[in-house]
């Protein structure tokens, strides 16, 4: 039962992950026909991607901080790494018309290193930022959200300026590091050995006690003694270096970088991912295990969502799904880890009808708007006024048994 208890947040996703792959071979009988290709292919590889920098988003997150600058960081790391290997092919071959046709894997190594460093740069002004300058985290690396991406495209720009041609996306034209190329489990095989090491370290370390202890309440972590403002470097650091390797291996993926598309929203998934896991936004609380099986749990998601919407705007609702994923898993966190238990309310007097009409009115708006635009259902509307009340109808009746049970529970104690 204590393990239960312990790890309940990875046996509720393990049985999420059943059910949405359930549900989706239900409703679509091709997923079955190729589901080794589906599995390794649409799910696994860019979990691994996407559990990489999701990592560093937790040790962060753990740490008592947030890190906005996820998706530009990849961005800037796939343009890094491409610019940097054009530069060295051209210097190579100056008068080849396609040097980067064969590209030496030695260029490759140094183009990775040179990326790496970059990453480590910058997650050191982050934590200078924070521990020096003082700034909330939140500001410092929202700054960085703004600022990498744009200068990823002014860079890209610039450098293949010199090379006679002024352009935002770089290619790459050697097909041998096409990642689709690769064994499937490459990706994986990167992104466990990372999570494996992470676990070493925040389960096995001083440094790893530390951490948990400055997520927990920094003010008494520092008057102990402990030295705060390294423990945000590395934790700042960790997360850029993570960011930067997913960039490469998006890069990879498709060989160019393309600094307007690359890594959008990868600062979402990254949190989202975290928060699913079982990690807590007020810091101290979190498992690699459950960061694991959150960047899994997520993209089995986003995959059921692509096999099930078949109108062709699969994407539209990507962001409103992992929102309310995101929402859900932080909700059930406060009232698990609060001191009040399942005793907390979340629509309490005026303000708690006001929100229960609205996320009735939500619920409906998106169920009417989606079955609109898949022209598969007539009366959508009416459809979408039923599921806006009812959904409504719900919420009230979990309102009116949360008020009772406290009020019972409040007389129970009076008479103590």
């Amino acid at each position: 039962m204590e393990f239960v208890k312990k790890y309940l947040t990875e046996i509720v996703l393990i049985l999420g992950i059943f059910v949405v792959f359930g549900v989706t071979a239900i409703f679509n009988d091709a997923y079955t026909e190729r589901f080794f290709d589906n599995v390794t292919t649409l799910i696994l590889r860019p979990a691994a991607i996407l559990g990489i920098f999701a990592l560093g988003a937790a040790v962060v997150i753990i740490a008592g901080g947030i890190d906005l600058s996820s998706g530009s960081m990849i961005a800037l790391s796939a343009s890094l790494v491409c610019i940097t290997t054009m530069v060295f092919c051209k210097l190579l071959q100056p008068d080849a018309d396609d040097p980067t046709g064969v590209v030496p894997v030695w260029v490759v190594c140094i183009a990775a290193l040179i990326t790496i460093g970059v990453a480590i740069l910058v997650g050191s002004l982050h934590a200078w930022l924070i521990t020096v300058v003082q700034l909330p985290p939140f500001v410092a690396t929202l700054a960085s959200l703004v600022g990498l991406r744009s200068l990823s495209i002014v860079m890209n720009k610039a450098v293949s300026k010199q090379f006679g041609a002024e352009a935002v996306i770089v290619n790459i034209q050697d097909s041998r590091y096409l990642l689709t190329n690769a064994p499937w489990w490459l990706p994986l095989a990167i992104f466990l050995t990372l999570a494996l090491i992470l676990w070493l370290i925040l389960n096995f370390t001083v440094m790893g006690r530390h951490i948990y202890a400055m997520g927990g309440n920094e003010t008494a972590a520092r008057l102990s003694g402990i030295r705060t403002d390294r423990l945000k470097w590395f934790a700042y650091c960790f997360a850029a270096v993570t960011a930067s390797i997913a960039g490469m291996l998006l890069a990879s993926s498709v060989l160019l970088a393309d600094p307007q598309s690359q890594g959008t929203g990868g600062e979402l998934f990254a949190i989202a991912a975290a928060v699913i896991g079982g990690c807590s936004l007020s810091g101290g609380v979190g498992r690699v295990s459950g960061v694991v099986l959150g960047a899994l749990f997520l993209r089995v998601v986003i995959d059921a969502v692509a096999k099930l919407i078949t109108s062709g705007n699969s994407a539209n609702y990507e962001g409103m799904i992992v929102g309310l994923l995101v929402v859900l898993a932080v909700a059930l966190n406060e009232v698990t880890g609060s001191s009040a238990g399942w005793r907390k309310q979340f629509f309490p007097g005026a303000l708690g009808v006001v929100a229960l009409i609205s996320i009735g009115l939500l619920f409906g708006s998106v169920i009417a708007f989606s079955l609109t635009l898949s022209d598969q259902v007539a009366n959508s509307w009416l459809i979408g006024i039923i599921v806006a009340l009812v959904t409504s109808s719900v919420l009230s009746l979990i309102k009116l048994l949360a008020w009772q049970l406290g009020k019972t529970k409040s007389h129970a104690l009076s008479k103590l």
